[in-house]
């Protein structure tokens, strides 16, 4: 089914800052990917948080603290059913994907490395699903292991069965790369997992806004994401984990509201999880913030608006796979919203910098993620990345621009 005009214009009103502009352009926003706009739901709820409710949480006895703990739990409740999680104390709150990954490094993982055990990852993963397990694996003489991409920009699952072994310990994967759009067939990757007694993380930062998660259906036993990347404002995330991984975990940090009891006299006695991860002042105004961004993906037609996402990306490649001077880079059939591609003899950042003149958001650079560079044999890359609110009139705008640097770089 296809999108209506005056649907998605609905969908847009949603959206304060694509009424504005940008370099004196109507604004087209093309950065999905990096970060989503904000519904005026979304903001209206924090400011509201700010006004009525603004207190520290779970330690004060007076009615404004109550209410505003009462604000904070109740989201946990809502990332629980929107990830179909067991349990709201599976949900931890963090900053983001990446502090999520970081915490799961240094709070699950490191305590079961010893020298030559194995952690696998892929060619195509961000840089926050890389750093912190080649620091780990310095750190305990562990050994990083690499599933190569192919050619199209697909997981070569068949070397990643050959990788698992009996010293295989921990696998960490992204849902959805942040590059090539290709969604990776992590069921299948966590059944084989699993079969090698690994654990396994999933990195859900680019799948949250795109496609249904059920974290009890895939089996996984780690799921993080980042609000900034599903119209939730940014400095908030959720770190889901089974609670039989949860409860072998030591504290990330020690402070504040992660302690039963403190003493000068005894190791300090820990919270149960989730508080125990969550030490010190939260970001409040964020997860109230996620909620409300949660809240909005419930009420509208998910199925529809993703449906017009798919429409958007189709329609774009259709166009660019005729263009001689581009080359895309990633074409599985498998993906969400995203395209990367470079322009024969143009620098990806010149690529962006005029479309910014013409008002066009897109991001151009390595997108944290070199190594997946390396493998593609490019510098950079441009990409655009679509949300439900883009339009088709967006991109032939962004096309149009795309034939104008073309004829001024290559003088034709």
């Amino acid at each position: 089914m296809e999108m209506k005009p005056n649907a998605i214009d609905l969908v847009r009103d949603d959206f304060p800052i694509l009424k504005t502009s940008n370099r004196n352009r109507p604004l087209v926003y093309f950065d999905n990917a990096a970060t989503t706009q904000i519904p005026s739901q979304v903001i209206k709820a924090m400011t509201d948080y700010y006004i009525y409710h603004n207190a520290n949480i779970h330690r004060g006895v007076y009615e404004l603290s109550e209410r505003s703990t009462l604000l904070y739990e109740g989201v946990r409740k809502k990332v629980q059913n929107f990830i179909h999680a067991k349990s709201d104390k599976e949900i931890i709150f963090v900053r983001g994907t990446t502090e999520a990954i970081n915490l799961v490094a240094h709070s699950f993982v490191r305590q079961q490395l010893k020298p030559g055990d194995e952690i696998i990852v892929s060619e195509m993963e961000h840089h926050s699903n890389i750093v912190p397990w080649q620091l780990l694996c310095q750190e305990t003489g562990a050994l990083l292991r690499v599933i190569p991409v192919t050619n199209i920009g697909e997981l070569a699952i068949d070397e990643y069965e050959k990788l698992l072994n009996a010293r295989t310990k921990f696998v960490a994967i992204m849902h959805v790369s942040n590059v090539l759009g290709t969604i990776n067939p992590i069921k299948q990757m966590i059944t084989l997992a699993h079969a090698h007694h690994a654990t396994i993380l999933i990195d859900g930062a680019q799948a949250i806004a795109h496609l249904s998660v059920n974290v009890q259906d895939l089996d996984a036993d780690f799921y993080v994401f980042s609000g900034h990347k599903m119209y939730a404002p940014t400095g908030i995330g959720v770190l889901y984990g089974k609670k039989k991984c949860l409860s072998k975990m030591t504290p990330y940090q020690g402070g504040g509201d992660m302690i039963e009891k403190v003493s000068f006299y005894a190791l300090p006695v820990f919270a149960d999880f989730p508080a125990k991860f969550e030490a010190g002042t939260p970001n409040i105004a964020g997860v109230v913030g996620l909620g409300a961004a949660i809240d909005y993906l419930m009420q509208v037609d998910l199925s529809l608006l993703r449906a017009h996402e798919n429409k958007l990306v189709d329609y774009a490649l259709s166009r660019l796979i005729n263009m001689s001077y581009v080359r895309l880079i990633g074409q599985s059939d498998t993906r969400i919203s995203i395209i990367s591609f470079v322009v024969d003899r143009v620098h990806a950042h010149d690529v962006a910098s005029i479309l910014d003149v013409n008002g066009i958001c897109i991001r151009a650079g390595h997108h944290c993620a070199m190594p997946l560079m390396e493998r593609f044999n490019v510098p950079a890359t441009a990409r655009v990345s679509f949300s439900f609110y883009n339009t088709f009139s967006e991109i032939d705008h962004f096309l149009l621009v795309l034939e104008q640097i073309r004829k001024m770089f290559l003088c034709v």
